[in-house]
């Protein structure tokens, strides 16, 4: 056997277990999105029919086009959701499981504080708090240098955006108190 041949596996601590249970299915999570995606189809033809479509003496008015598009899209819709309801072979299929969502969620519920935080302590803090809660609680990194690396990236970032390319980014209390 030559050395091209050895393949090495090496097991993720972190994977999810292959026995979780499902949370929801495929067929579950299209329809869904097609519910969404018919209640977005007809607020926008409701709101474009409102503002106009037809044509006047200088051509198709504002809503013309975008209302065309959202009955496209309705009519999609409505397509998507006879195919789900009548298709017996998306029954079965698990789109994630308690596992999966368990992972996704360690991303999506900071990620979306950090959105949050934005707005109150402005982008560099937020980014700091940020990058120093990924590394140390999801990456099990040392205090010490989760708190540095944060540090340097927000101050790096600081200097690329806010002094060398002036731009416009969103500031908090911190900021105002150096003068920024």
């Amino acid at each position: 056997m030559s050395d091209t041949e050895i393949e090495i596996a090496v097991d993720d601590p972190t994977a999810p277990e292959a026995d979780s249970p499902a949370v929801t299915s495929n067929r579950t999570v299209e329809v869904i999105v097609l519910l969404l995606l018919l209640a977005l189809a007809v607020t926008l033809g409701y709101d474009n029919f409102r503002t106009g479509i037809g044509w006047d003496s200088t051509g198709p008015q504002a809503g013309y086009f975008p209302f065309y598009l959202s009955v496209i899209l309705a009519a999609a819709s409505l397509y998507g959701l006879a195919a789900a309801f009548f298709s017996r072979k998306e029954t079965s299929k698990v789109f994630v499981t308690r596992a999966q969502a368990r992972r996704v969620m360690a991303v999506f519920v900071p990620t979306f504080l950090f959105c949050l935080a934005t707005q109150f302590l402005g982008l560099y803090v937020a980014s700091f708090l940020l990058i120093a809660a990924f590394m140390r609680l999801v990456g099990k990194i040392a205090l010490w240098k989760s708190l540095l690396t944060a540090f340097v990236f927000t101050a790096a970032m600081f200097v690329t955006f806010d002094i060398a390319f002036d731009v416009i980014m969103p500031k908090g209390p911190l900021e105002a108190a150096f003068g920024y």
